[in-house]
């Protein structure tokens, strides 16, 4: 009897289990179990930076290193140890600091080594807006106060996406209706990170509030951008990728030391509000790009009064054009920033890059007030 009974209730289960997966799939939520799959099923809660080997990916090709060199005093000094112990409890992967343009100190955790590829998350919208500095810069996009309905004609109709700007998408004003967040599996942020067709998704929400009147951060405004950005390039440049332009521009001039990778959607797109993979290194050059104003070993790589803007607030003080600022702190810095605590800091009165990557954030959600000026005095200490 009891056996009978164990039986019904597990084919009952079942019953239900595969009734609830063919619902999601019929309604159009199969990226429900796509992310259930790629967290929950291998112990995560949320996205993880190890993830790229579940997505389709771009390859960023790199060309010849350009090796950064080591500072005099590579690695003499030590983190101190209370810092190291918070690092190791939030399961870092790499910490490491450029000092005058030379690595200062660098330190890996776990397996993790000076080649590990791991995920941006949102540093790439930092990423996304360089690119878009370039193509200003060589006229594939007029500049950012572009009418959005140029590129993404998806929005004529809707009066309040007619009077966003290419430019508001970056400052995170445009008035696009979204929630942000990681963690629930039916949030859009969710949906737009594990589904398979990022262009269409976002094409059929819309604009809620006057472009320029309010601020709210937005991983789809930056996703809008890249396709808004993709089209300007491809109407110009052909069937390039952005994975290609940003190896073009960026990747191959700055002598990067290894492949990179884009995580895309099931269409090919990039998803350019995140997810970009690479190593410690490279993420500093990018932060070293930044404190040069655009310029590398003699090269503009991205104009200068651009790079300028980005560091410069506008919709809320503590965010410029994609790019997080430390303006009333001592000293001033500005940083890429990502979930789960993904960071590149940039100190230009110190001439300080500090990069921090890893599976946890820091226990305090406010990475401008509290986790990176943590770091920057924890670099410091160093000299």
């Amino acid at each position: 009897m009891i056996v009978k009974i164990l039986s019904r209730t597990i084919v009952t289960l079942l019953a239900v289990v595969v009734t609830g997966v063919g619902l999601l799939y019929l309604s159009g939520n199969s990226f429900i179990i796509t992310s259930l799959q790629r967290t929950y099923f291998v112990g995560q809660v949320t996205a993880n930076i190890n993830d790229h080997t579940e997505f389709k990916t771009n390859v960023i090709a790199a060309d010849f290193e350009q090796t950064t060199p080591n500072h005099p005093d590579y690695n003499r000094a030590s983190l101190p140890t209370e810092f190291i112990r918070q690092l190791e409890s939030t399961k870092t992967a790499a910490f490491l600091v450029v000092k005058d343009g030379q690595v200062l100190s660098e330190s890996y955790f776990s397996d993790y080594h000076d080649r590990s590829k791991t995920n941006s998350f949102s540093m790439a919208k930092t990423v996304t807006t360089l690119l878009l500095g370039i193509a200003i810069e060589e006229g594939l996009v007029r500049d950012l106060n572009q009418p959005i309905t140029d590129f993404l004609p998806e929005f004529i109709g809707d009066p309040l996406a007619e009077k966003a700007t290419i430019g508001q998408l970056s400052w995170m004003t445009s008035g696009y209706d979204w929630d942000e967040n990681y963690y629930s599996p039916f949030s859009p942020t969710v949906e737009l990170y594990y589904g398979n067709d990022v262009r269409n998704f976002l094409f059929s929400r819309q604009f809620v509030d006057q472009p320029g009147d309010s601020w709210y951060y937005s991983s789809a405004s930056t996703q809008l951008m890249g396709i808004f950005l993709l089209r300007a390039i491809q109407k110009a440049r052909g069937k390039l990728s952005l994975s290609e332009y940003l190896s073009q521009k960026l990747w191959r001039p700055m002598g990067m030391n290894d492949d990179a990778s884009w995580h895309t959607d099931g269409t090919g797109m990039e998803l350019t509000y995140c997810c970009l993979n690479t190593n410690a290194r490279n993420y500093a050059k990018l932060g070293q790009l930044m404190m040069n104003m655009g310029e590398w070993q003699g090269q503009q790589l991205v104009p200068s009064e651009f790079v300028k803007k980005m560091t410069q607030a506008k919709g809320d003080p503590v965010y410029g054009l994609s790019t997080w600022l430390g303006a009333s702190h001592s000293p001033e810095f500005y940083s890429f920033s990502g979930h789960l605590g993904q960071l590149i800091v940039v100190v230009p009165e110190e001439n300080l890059v500090v990069v921090r990557l890893g599976e946890k954030p820091y226990p305090s959600s406010n990475f401008i007030g509290v986790t990176a000026p943590r770091y920057i005095e924890a670099a410091m200490s160093l000299y």
